[in-house]
C-alpha cells in the first residue's frame, strides 16, 4: 500500500516496517494509513507475524525496520501521548481470577489514563455478562475471561483499538456482541486494527485488509 512521502496528521501510519524472526522474515516493506471511522483486519497463515506486527504497533517491540507515527509523530518520541489514545487487548486477557468481572473492571479503571461516565454493570451488560459481574472471575470460562478484558474497551476510551484475536473462545451469541461493540466503535469515528478470522459486519467504506502472506 503506497503512502505519501511525509507523515501524514491524522491516525496511525505505518512506514516500510520491517521484521525478521531468527533467519526468517515475517514481513517487509509494510506499509499503511488508518484514520477515523476505519478499521483494518490483519489476515495471514499461522507464523505470519499477525501477532508480532500488532505489538510492534503498541511500541511492545521494535521493529527492524521502518516507522510508526501517530497523527504525524514517531510513537518512539511521543510514546505516553500515543499510548494515552489506545486500548490493546492481547491473547493474555489480563483478569484477575480472585476479583470478581466488577473488580477487575474498577481496577482497571482506576489505573486508565482516562475514563467515561458509564456504568460498569452496563459495561459487562454488552459483552454478555449481566448475572456475572460478582462471581470470582477464576470460576468463569475462558470466553467469558475474554468478555471481561473486552469490556475494559468500553469504561476506559480511547481511540484505537488494537485487538489480537478478540473473539478467542467466544460463542456465536457473543461474537455477535463483541463484533457489535467494535463495528460501533468504528461508525463512531474510532479506529481498530485486528487479527481475526471471523468476518466483521463493516462495509469497504470502513473496512481494510492487510494480508502478511503477500
Amino acid at each position: 500500500m503506497t503512502v505519501n512521502s511525509t507523515p501524514t496528521s491524522e491516525g496511525l501510519e505505518i512506514r516500510n516496517l520491517s521484521c525478521t524472526r531468527e533467519d526468517r522474515t515475517l514481513f517487509s516493506g509494510l506499509s499503511f494509513h488508518l484514520t477515523t471511522g476505519h478499521a483494518i483486519q490483519i489476515e495471514g497463515p499461522n507464523g505470519s507475524g499477525k501477532t508480532t506486527l500488532l505489538r510492534m504497533l503498541c511500541g511492545l517491540r521494535l521493529a527492524d525496520k521502518g516507522e510508526i507515527y501517530w497523527n504525524g509523530c514517531d510513537i518512539s518520541e511521543e510514546r505516553g501521548a500515543f499510548l494515552s489514545n489506545l486500548n490493546y487487548i492481547g491473547h493474555a486477557h489480563g483478569v484477575k481470577g480472585e476479583l470478581t468481572p466488577l473488580e477487575n473492571l474498577r481496577v482497571s479503571q482506576a489505573m486508565a489514563a482516562r475514563s467515561n461516565s458509564l456504568p460498569l454493570d452496563d459495561a459487562l451488560e454488552k459483552v454478555g455478562l449481566l448475572g456475572f459481574e460478582d462471581v470470582p472471575s477464576r470460576t468463569l470460562s475462558a470466553g467469558q475471561r475474554r468478555r471481561v478484558a473486552l469490556a475494559r474497551l468500553l469504561i476506559n476510551p480511547a481511540p484505537l483499538w488494537i485487538l489480537d484475536e478478540p473473539f478467542t473462545a467466544i460463542d456465536i451469541q457473543g461474537q455477535k456482541q463483541i463484533e457489535n461493540m467494535i463495528t460501533q466503535h468504528v461508525l463512531d469515528g474510532g479506529m481498530a486494527i485486528l487479527t481475526s478470522h471471523h468476518p466483521l459486519d463493516l462495509s469497504e467504506d470502513h473496512l481494510s485488509r492487510v494480508n502478511l502472506a503477500t
